[in-house]
């Protein structure tokens, strides 16, 4: 056996096209991938076939020439941007006499590396048992059973199926846990749905700035880096739009192409944030000459999710690395919002953001002024509990008038419960001047 390195690798990439022409563009994403979990890149290895070999992947040619190139560079490891079987991988570890990942498994260190919740590196913590049960046998190649009959066989067979036994122990408690920590987000979910709250989550292709828009949105501390998955665990806010009512602003992982199924199921519960929005703020790196493509597979990821038919709102972000474009909002023949150029970086068009939001969830508010007495201070508190006040005067009589925005479940409740309808003034065109102070709370 060999010694497995820790960390620092020395890295050769390989990357091969089974179609037809040559796909750099995932190559690229690939390197950075290979960036992002710390390892160096020294070489890469390109080829093409029609289908993968079976014992190789590769083909045998190919498998020498990338031998002779881990030995010319002294490389710790070998990176596949594919997904390679158990005996793939086995194998090509006995050739190289080093060690071997595919892409599931070098996003799945990328992910372990990055997760920091108690919830984010329970979920990653499945998603690896889970590769590993496939590719136990390569850590016990000294324990395999021997050749030979009754009171000949080695303890290989014990130690593998001890390992299984001890991996599916883990992961049904790890499922367990999670289950937990999912129904405590649906109690949350519930409270806001309640309250009637909308919730606006961000989606969108890895290193689109997603936690830079996040951070400048909510004034929030969420890391924020130039790669692959800076962020994994999912944050939420909630803030007021200028409009005057609450959103619930929540932040997600990243996507990208070919996302392991694995990933997709360990962080299921996470994404369940996404498949309940009320609205999707699509976050598109608006510089990169990939953009189109990435909106597809963004798109992919979220049907494999269930949340494609959730409304979607495009942000066209990092307009600043683009000559001749400033902020503005797109709409459709009806007059709504679909796109939002802006700058999450320097802020630059997130107060067209902002209004756009307040379309796209306005689709049912009230908007009335109030005369109230100065004994509907009850009343008066109630309005600034729920966020509706755009403006608040208080007048000689000891009352107060208010010009106020809120949606319609809680206006109907305030007609229910506090009789609001009684304080709408009537001829409204005639007061918005008198409302000259700034809303407070």
């Amino acid at each position: 056996m060999f010694e497995r390195p820790q960390g620092g690798e020395r890295a050769v990439l390989v990357h091969l096209n089974l179609h037809t022409g040559f796909d750099e563009e995932s190559l690229e994403e690939f390197k950075e991938l290979v960036v992002s979990s710390g390892a160096e890149p020294v070489a890469v290895v390109t080829g093409s076939r029609t289908v993968p070999h079976p014992r190789y992947f590769v083909g045998t040619g190919k498998a020498e020439e990338i031998k002779d190139v881990v030995k010319a560079e002294e490389a710790d490891v070998v990176l596949f941007d594919h997904e390679l079987s158990p005996v793939q991988e086995r194998n090509l570890e006995a050739l190289f006499e080093c060690q071997v990942l595919d892409r599931t498994g070098l996003i799945l260190d990328i992910f372990a590396q990055r997760a920091r919740s108690h919830e984010g590196q329970l979920q990653v913590e499945l998603a690896q048992l889970r590769h590993l049960s496939t590719r136990l046998v390569r850590g016990w190649t000294h324990l395999e059973r021997q050749k030979g009959g009754i009171g000949l066989r080695g303890p290989g067979e014990t130690q593998l199926e001890t390992d299984r036994r001890l991996i599916g122990h883990r992961i049904r408690t790890l499922k367990s846990r999670l289950d937990k920590v999912q129904r405590q987000r649906e109690q949350g979910r519930r409270a806001r749905k309640k309250a009637d709250v909308p919730t606006v989550s961000l989606v969108g292709y890895t290193n689109a700035g997603k936690s830079t828009l996040f951070n400048n949105l909510t004034n929030a501390e969420v890391y924020a880096a130039d790669q692959l998955f800076a962020t994994l665990d999912p944050t939420l806010r909630k803030i007021k739009l200028p409009a005057g009512f609450p959103i619930v602003l929540a932040d997600t992982v990243g996507f990208i192409r070919q996302l392991p199924h694995d990933l997709v199921a360990a962080f299921r519960s996470t994404l369940k944030e996404t498949q309940d929005a009320d609205l999707l703020l699509h976050v598109v790196d608006a510089s990169s000459e990939e953009r189109d493509d990435n909106i597809d597979q963004v798109n992919l990821v979220l049907n494999e999710i269930e949340a494609e038919d959730r409304p979607q709102l495009l942000v066209f972000n990092k307009i600043d690395l683009m000559e001749g474009f400033s902020p503005r909002i797109d709409r459709d023949e009806a007059g709504i919002p679909i796109r939002v150029w802006v700058s999450a970086l320097t802020g630059e068009g997130l107060d067209l953001l902002n209004e756009a939001i307040a379309e796209r969830v306005n689709t049912d508010m009230v908007h009335q002024i109030l005369d109230l007495p100065a004994t509907a201070g009850k009343l008066h508190a109630r309005l600034f509990e729920v966020g509706a006040v755009n403006q608040d005067k208080t007048q000689e009589t000891g009352g107060w008038l208010m010009n106020v925005t809120l949606r319609r479940a809680d206006w109907e409740s305030l007609v229910k419960y506090e009789s609001v309808e009684q304080f709408i003034v009537e001829n409204q065109q005639s007061h918005p001047q008198d409302l000259v102070s700034p809303a407070c709370g």
